[in-house]
């Protein structure tokens, strides 16, 4: 089985665009819609017709390009059954634990609620990706628009169980100020403290953070580390749940 390519781009002021190629079948996904020139632009240099377009939720910044690809290439829409109403074009429903094959890779979907209600993340196992888009940032997680805390921390533990070697990409060019507020409430991390001078480094040459692995969030980024005892006392909350724990986090950064 040959190697998934993957193409990333810009779109909009932050959005990454992502096309992924199964060499051996021709197919191309695009990962959600956010623009229809820059994923019209990437696909034309790599010479591939988009095929699928895999959403992971109804927001309008992942779903604007839905039907002008559709009527461009014909391609299928996939996306969550419990958003399926407000995602344009949609084709084809899943749901949490649901298994499809992209050209001769398995795909698997994990419902991830949080940002929201029916936020689903695409994983491929053989391949050792994810595809998470606003659930789980490097350094961060989406803000909690249409669910609970506690959901999202159940749903962060489910990415959090996948093998450490698991690559991400996510959806947005947020990793900059995700590592700066990381570094308010984990100041001690050592390994999170040089992450984040590579990251400013990074950003400095124009260079996108994209992709993580959940090895390294696990290590660094603050929402998956509730549990930590260094971050628990940073924040005065030793004998809390960790989903409180998250909670705050949560609220801190969004007043960041």
């Amino acid at each position: 089985m040959k190697s998934l390519q993957i193409e990333v781009f810009q779109c909009r002021s932050d959005n990454f665009g992502v096309l992924l190629h199964c060499p051996e079948s021709g197919l191309t996904a695009c990962i959600d819609a956010p623009e229809l020139a820059p994923i019209q632009a990437a696909a034309a240099k790599r010479g591939w017709a988009i095929t699928h377009i895999f959403t992971t939720h109804h927001h309008g910044d992942h779903v604007e390009a839905n039907l002008a690809l559709k009527e461009a290439y014909g391609c299928e829409i996939i996306g969550p059954l419990n958003e399926a109403v407000a995602i344009p074009g949609i084709d084809r429903t899943v749901s949490d634990g649901a298994e499809f094959m992209f050209g001769t890779h398995p795909v698997r979907v994990i419902e991830t609620p949080g940002h929201t209600a029916g936020h689903i993340c695409y994983y491929l196992p053989e391949d050792m990706l994810l595809f998470a888009a606003d659930t789980l940032f490097a350094l961060g997680c989406g803000r909690l628009f249409e669910r609970s805390a506690m959901d999202m921390w159940h749903s962060l533990q489910k990415l959090a169980a996948l093998p450490d070697e698991t690559i991400v990409y996510f959806g947005h060019e947020y990793t900059l100020s995700n590592a700066r507020f990381a570094l308010t409430i984990d100041p001690d991390n050592t390994r999170l403290k040089t992450r984040a001078e590579v990251i400013e480094a990074q950003r400095k040459r124009g260079d996108f953070t994209i992709p993580t692995t959940i090895g390294l969030e696990k290590e660094t980024n603050p929402f998956l580390r509730a549990g930590d005892p260094d971050i628990r006392r940073n924040l005065g909350m030793e004998t809390a749940a960790n989903d409180e724990v998250f909670a705050e986090i949560r609220k801190r950064k969004d007043n960041f």
